[in-house]
């Protein structure tokens, strides 16, 4: 399979990149640093790679952050920002891209309760778990996909000083075993 891995410079994206090549399959690493590059924020990139990369299997996007702010320090552009809108035009994109019977993963999260500071997190997780549920319905050509909503990857928590988490290579298992056998 050919497999575009969008963030694949990141913890959980390199870690799924790793496991997809593993396997034997083609990975087109991408992310804003990368050889290709993708920066979700900016959809004329996406438009590009879809252009330059072809006969496409699979697309997994692990690039996804939202702001943790106090909810009265958050601004208009907090609530329009790149884990949900960049996503959602890596969709809209992929679908038309993907060769039939295409794989397409997004990147959500899961707190555990309510947090101080999650209010968008919390949103844009929501939204994307939903947009996908419901978009299912309706992707042609044997196209699915999914949305894997880890909760903290403990590499990510080592980096902050933080202690807990799920490893980023457990995580990353959910991904490949959606792309690879396409249960969801």
């Amino acid at each position: 399979m050919r497999i575009i891995v969008v963030g694949a410079t990141g913890i959980l994206g390199s870690t799924v990149s790793a496991r997809l090549e593993d396997l034997g399959h083609e990975v087109v690493r991408t992310s804003r640093s990368s050889e290709v590059q993708v920066d979700l924020a900016d959809p004329s990139t996406l438009d590009k790679l879809f252009a330059t990369v072809s006969d496409v299997d699979a697309v997994v996007c692990t690039a996804a952050h939202a702001p943790l702010k106090p909810l009265l320090d958050l601004t208009d552009a907090d609530f329009r920002q790149v884990k949900l809108d960049g996503q959602l035009a890596l969709f809209h994109r992929a679908v038309r891209a993907l060769n039939d019977g295409g794989r397409i993963v997004l990147t959500a999260g899961r707190f555990e309760g309510p947090m101080c500071r999650g209010a968008v997190g919390a949103m844009v997780n929501a939204a994307l778990e939903s947009f996908v549920e419901n978009a299912r319905a309706e992707l042609p050509r044997g196209i699915d996909a999914t949305v894997v909503s880890p909760g903290w990857v403990s590499e990510t928590l080592a980096l902050l000083g933080r202690s807990g988490g799920t490893s980023a290579g457990v995580v990353a298992q959910s991904y490949v075993e959606f792309v690879v056998s396409g249960g969801g």
